[in-house]
């Protein structure tokens, strides 16, 4: 081993699974002590590569090296014992241990049984004075946000003994705050000598943090650049194979009647906190209506109480000119409403059922699906074939479990099939978390597109660059209210004011 040998090094990786080549002939050098970027768009195969490294799957053919060194990684245990840790996109914690047996779990074995709880408390003190990873060691992981959750798992890693560290989405269910928080101690750990592989969609992010960049397409690497000599634009185009437009275009909206309204909206939750505080707004036909705030203000519970989910404590909510009522979520579709959840796992998928049956999730009723009084295989498979070549999901196999779609295709399974149902209201969660930069770009369009067709959208996001790029006008909320209403064209310290209680917005 010579000074100059990369913590990580592959050699002509290559991974098929079935008829799919998902790694074809991977060359890969990362530097030790750096962080270094691997994008690519949603099926690319940056999450395979990723999971070859830490011995989740075994390579066909190709080599890996560690320290310069030829290893053989059949599985994350001897992963471990060579440094490498990983921070999946879903965290793999179990909720009611409090955040130090997490850190144990898995380690109990071997000397480190030995040292004892005691031990491994103050391990896991010096961990987090060490990197900034501040987190209470008795709290119970399920009670924590998902940014402290993020840091149970980084400090799970070094706890084992990582020097080099693979982040898979790391920002992608975080708020703009825990981002900024997870990039200082990114910071601290390349500072402390370890070496960084950061999966992302997000281009700001790779030019912020990291100090070179890898970028796959279609299952190959084709780019590796210095972070300093490359673009956003640049790094765009070599991932989609084309140029691609990192801004909406859009023209001026031409609002026409009220399709959503909602006025005095307020949820009690069952703990008796107080949700929503007298929300008030319009949707009109041909608008998009932004809303703007840090995660957890309420966002989530409106959208929630919109689309028949949760039970407003008071206020009315009136779709289509229809009084909503305690209408449930399958009279709100036949009201002409669809809801774009916020969390696909949770509430748009069932991960374990195939995509052809995913697509018809809610809509299974319709007579297009029907063929008597039994389901139309042969038209749901149709429909589903026809949505996934529309909306570009990869690989287009609607007999496919969506459990084994990368969660940006995930994604766009749940917009074609709400957007498909033609409604006159779309009310959307979240329409890009985790999803490339071609795809961005064509979601963006889409909605546009319904925009300019007469539909009302309210849209919820915490990428503020999303919500300014879409909508024609911005309502901000914050500790369950709707502080203030702003053009689309306000500018981020308007909204970043109002988004953190300043009224006025100045």
């Amino acid at each position: 081993m010579t000074a100059s040998a990369p913590a990580i090094e592959l050699v002509g990786v290559t991974k098929r699974f079935g008829p799919v080549l998902a790694n074809s002939d991977i060359h890969l050098r990362v530097e030790k002590g750096a962080i270094h970027g691997i994008i690519g768009e949603n099926g690319a195969g940056k999450s395979t590569l990723m999971s070859i490294l830490y011995g989740f799957y075994q390579a066909d053919a190709g080599e890996i090296r560690v320290d310069g060194k030829p290893v053989k990684i059949p599985d994350a245990d001897v992963a471990i014992s060579l440094g490498i840790g990983m921070v999946h996109q879903h965290f793999m914690l179990v909720e009611p241990f409090t955040v130090l047996e997490n850190v144990m779990l898995g380690a109990e074995g071997g000397a480190m049984l030995s040292r004892g709880r005691a031990a491994a408390r103050a391990e896991l003190q010096r961990l987090e004075r060490e990197y900034g990873l501040h987190v209470d060691p008795d709290a119970i992981v399920g009670d924590l946000p998902v940014g402290q959750q993020q840091r149970v798992e980084i400090l799970k890693a070094l706890y084992r003994g990582a020097e080099i560290l693979i982040l898979d989405e790391p920002t992608g269910v975080l708020t703009p705050d825990e981002a900024d928080q997870l990039f200082r101690i990114l910071d601290q750990l390349r500072a402390q000598g370890k070496t960084v592989l950061l999966i992302t969609h997000k281009l700001r992010e790779i030019m912020a943090i990291t100090d070179a960049v890898s970028v796959m397409r279609r299952g190959e690497m084709v780019a590796t650049r210095e972070t300093a000599k490359t673009s956003v634009e640049e790094l765009a185009e070599l991932m989609v194979g084309r140029s691609v437009l990192l801004r909406v275009e859009k023209g001026p909206a031409n609002p026409a009647e009220v399709r959503l309204s909602v006025k005095e909206a307020r949820v009690v939750d069952t703990l008796g906190v107080e949700r929503l505080r007298g929300v008030s707004f319009d949707v009109r036909a041909g608008e998009i209506v932004g809303i703007a705030g840090v995660a957890g203000n309420g966002q989530s519970e409106l959208l929630e109480a919109i689309s028949g989910m949760r039970r407003l404590t008071s206020g009315t909510i009136v779709v289509n000119g229809q009084p909503r009522e305690a209408a449930d979520p399958a009279e709100l579709r036949a009201m002409g409403l669809a809801h774009i959840p916020e969390d696909r796992h949770r509430m748009g998928l069932v991960t374990r059922f195939q995509a052809k049956e995913n697509v018809i999730l809610g809509y299974h009723g319709d007579p297009k699906y029907q063929s008597g009084p039994f389901l139309d295989r042969a038209a749901i498979l149709s429909d589903c074939q026809r949505q996934m070549e529309e909306y570009d999901v990869r690989p287009p196999d609607p007999e496919l479990k969506c459990a084994n779609f990368s969660g940006g295709n995930q994604q766009k399974i749940v917009l074609a099939r709400e957007i498909e149902q033609d409604p006159d209201v779309l009310i959307i969660g979240q329409p890009t978390r985790g999803v490339d930069v071609g795809a961005i770009e064509a979601i963006h369009r889409r909605l546009i597109a319904l925009r300019d067709a007469g539909k009302a959208i309210l849209l919820v996001s915490v990428e503020l660059d999303e919500i300014r790029g879409l909508s024609d006008r911005v309502l901000v909320m914050f500790d369950g209210r709707v502080m203030g209403e702003l053009p689309g064209s306000a500018d981020e310290r308007e909204i970043g004011l109002l988004m953190s209680g300043v009224e006025g917005g100045a």
